[in-house]
């Protein structure tokens, strides 16, 4: 089993920057293919971006696509979301996730085990 706690959210002006972090614990990250996901207020928890066991492929959310970037680090059993370019519209809590059943992208339910999530709020 695996442990997953997200940080680095926060709240920032639109058109800048942030770097979330997800933490595992338990087990190496590199048995996983990882995902990044979102939920805003009164919407439904949705994709946002992928990453294979070792970082090499990697996929994207289209509104995220050219402004998000998802790495891995699997010797410090962590993984990134640096997100760029932030809108108002990427206000949400965002979530990481490990899943043993897929090798990149999968949908909400192919994930295994989930963080608690961090809040991020881009101002206007």
């Amino acid at each position: 089993q695996v442990q997953l706690v997200e940080s680095g959210g926060g709240l920032v002006q639109a058109g800048g920057s942030l770097r979330l972090f997800c933490a595992a614990s338990g087990r190496t990250l590199s048995r996983y293919a990882m995902g990044w996901f979102r939920q805003a207020a009164g919407k439904e928890r949705e994709f946002v971006a992928a990453s294979n066991w070792n970082g090499g492929s990697t996929s994207y959310a289209d509104s995220v696509k050219g402004r998000f970037t998802a790495s891995r680090d699997n010797a410090k059993n962590m993984v990134y979301l640096q997100m760029n370019s932030l809108k108002p519209e990427d206000t949400a809590v965002y979530f990481c996730a490990a899943s043993t059943r897929y090798k990149l992208s999968a949908p909400r339910t192919g994930y295994d085990y989930w963080g608690q999530g961090t809040q991020v709020t881009v101002s206007s």
